[in-house]
Order: structure tokens, then C-alpha cells, then sequence
């Protein structure tokens, strides 16, 4: 009997989960290879991130990050997986200067890379953005709090949805959900703040850094896997040092190239 192949994850599965308490788990990943481990693993959406910026090339921000950088590697992620949701993110300056610039943006991203929905930054004022994107016909999430394209402009890496911030949260999160957005990530936002948006909100919240009351949980691979040489964020925990697997793996390759140890008898092709 032929297997069939495992049902995708579609925008009412996210609608439903939150309806269900089911929490929902997201990851970035930049490539074929970890895109397949993911999406076999179970996780429900994978977005390739702007963050491919510090994580695949190598800038210190996000901010450099274009559109025709990002298509390749929304493309590779898109056609490696079979159930997971894919998600391409809008680089900075590709979708804040009219609707109409949106639009095109989100096109080419669906139409060149097949991915299943976009992500841009902003609340109210990002909102007609999305209702235009939607009104397309493609699935936008929604992302406030902490939006790391506007890092500048909100005085660095700072916790937000604090004291007076909770009512500017708030209405960015209502005018995502109005303009049609089918979630919405909380970045670094006091879990306070995270819980009262989950309660009021239809869609579903998704936490970065923003506790354990939101609907669902995302984290950038790279992170949580040890990978990143960076600062890592205090919300990241990392279940597994694959940097120091791979040192590792590196200098016992150079120590068997270096006394002969490889390639042995085994590796060649000699009868």
C-alpha cells in the first residue's frame, strides 16, 4: 500500500489549536537539509526569517537583508517539506511604503519561492499593509512588540509592553486581527502584557521571548541549537551544543588527515 504523504498545516489548523489549547511550534530554518528535519519532527510552521541576516549571511543585523536574498532560501525550505507551514519574511524596506509595495513584495514571494504566507512587522502601522495582502488572498502573520527592523527607532534590544506600552500593544494587536492577520508574533514582551493580548485576541499569539501564556512558541534554530556565536537571547533555551559537535567533528578531520589516519583502507576504491 502506498503511504500517504502527512496532511499540511493550513491557516485553520492555527484557528483551531488556539480554539483546542493546543500550543502551536514554530522555528526558522535557511535550507533544505534542516527544513526536512523539522517538518519530520512534527513542528506546525517554519519561517525563513530575515533572520538569515546574522544566521546564513552574515550581517550584524537584519536590516541589510533584501528580497532577492531571501527567495532562494524561501524556495529551498518550501520544496523540502511536506506537512510543516511555511512562512516567508518581509525584509526591511521591502512593504513600508505604500499597500501597493506590500502587495508586490508578498507576490513575488509566493509565486517565486511557493511559500504558504508572509510575515511583516508593525501593528496599526502596518495594518493596511496586511489588509491589502489578505485581500489578495494570501495569509499574512502579524508581528509586534520587539520588531527587530525597527531596533533603531526603539532604542535597542528592550523589552516592551511595559506600564504605559500595554495599551499601544494592545491596539497594535487589535489592528492586526482586524486587517485580517491569522496570528500574531509577541517578541520580547513581558508576559503579562503577552496573556492579556492572548485572551482578547481570536488568532493566535505566538511568543519570542513574550513567556508562557501565548498560544505557541517560536525560536530561531540557530539559537536553541547552539549554533549562534552571537549574544543569545535570555528567553532562548538550548537543547543542544552543536557548535561544539561540529569543532569537534573539525579537529578530529584535521587530526586524521594530519598523521594519515584518513582516508584508510576502507574509504578507497582499490580491489
Amino acid at each position: 500500500m502506498t503511504q500517504q504523504p502527512p496532511k499540511r498545516v493550513r491557516t485553520r489548523h492555527f484557528q483551531n489549536a488556539k480554539r483546542e489549547g493546543i500550543k502551536i511550534t514554530g522555528l526558522t530554518s535557511y535550507d533544505q537539509l534542516t527544513a526536512q528535519i523539522f517538518d519530520a519532527a512534527g513542528i506546525d510552521f517554519i519561517l525563513v526569517g530575515d533572520s538569515a541576516g546574522n544566521n546564513v549571511l552574515g550581517f550584524d543585523t537584519t536590516l541589510p537583508v533584501t528580497v532577492d536574498e531571501l527567495i532562494p532560501l524561501t524556495r529551498a525550505v518550501a520544496n523540502a517539506v511536506q506537512r510543516a507551514f511555511v512562512i516567508a519574511d518581509l525584509p526591511f524596506g521591502s512593504y513600508e511604503t505604500s499597500a501597493d509595495e506590500a502587495l508586490h513584495t508578498a507576490f513575488r514571494f509566493m509565486k517565486e519561492t511557493q511559500a504558504h504566507a508572509v510575515k511583516l512587522e508593525g501593528g496599526e502601522r502596518s495594518a493596511e499593509q496586511i489588509r491589502r495582502i489578505v485581500q489578495a488572498g494570501i495569509p499574512v502573520m502579524a508581528h509586534i512588540g520587539f520588531t527587530p527592523q525597527s531596533e533603531h527607532g526603539l532604542g535597542g534590544h528592550l523589552v516592551q509592553g511595559r506600564g504605559e506600552q500595554v495599551e499601544q500593544l494592545l491596539r497594535d494587536a487589535r489592528a492586526v486581527e482586524q486587517a485580517g492577520a491569522f496570528a500574531v508574533v509577541l517578541e520580547m514582551v513581558s508576559s503579562d502584557a503577552a496573556r492579556r493580548v492572548t485572551e482578547e485576541l481570536r488568532i493566535p499569539t505566538i511568543s519570542v521571548g513574550a513567556g508562557p501564556h501565548a498560544d505557541g512558541q517560536l525560536l530561531v534554530w540557530t539559537d536553541w541549537a547552539g549554533l549562534s556565536t552571537g549574544r543569545i537571547p535570555k528567553f532562548v533555551k538550548q537543547y543542544a551544543d552543536l557548535k561544539g559537535i561540529l569543532t569537534d567533528a573539525v579537529h578530529a578531520f584535521r587530526e586524521d588527515v594530519a598523521t594519515g589516519a584518513y582516508p584508510g583502507p576502507e574509504h578507497s576504491y582499490d580491489d
